[in-house]
């Protein structure tokens, strides 16, 4: 008997786990894809912390500007 011999059970868990990494690579790209077009947008990348910042407040900013 060769050692090398494959069951059908290892032919179709090799299948799902194929298909599992492909889904997982999909799932990362699509993260990847989101997280470059949030950054590439431009927008000011500042979170919310709890804290006033007249840079992030529209209405402080107009009244700068008079």
């Amino acid at each position: 008997m060769a050692i090398t011999r494959e069951h059908d059970l290892h032919k179709r868990r090799s299948g799902r786990n194929i298909g599992l990494a492909l889904t997982l690579i999909v799932f990362i790209a699509l993260v990847f894809g989101l997280t470059i077009a949030k950054v590439s947008r431009g927008a000011a990348l500042q979170a919310f912390d709890h804290s006033y910042r007249p840079s992030l407040d529209p209405d402080h900013v107009r009244f700068q500007q008079r």
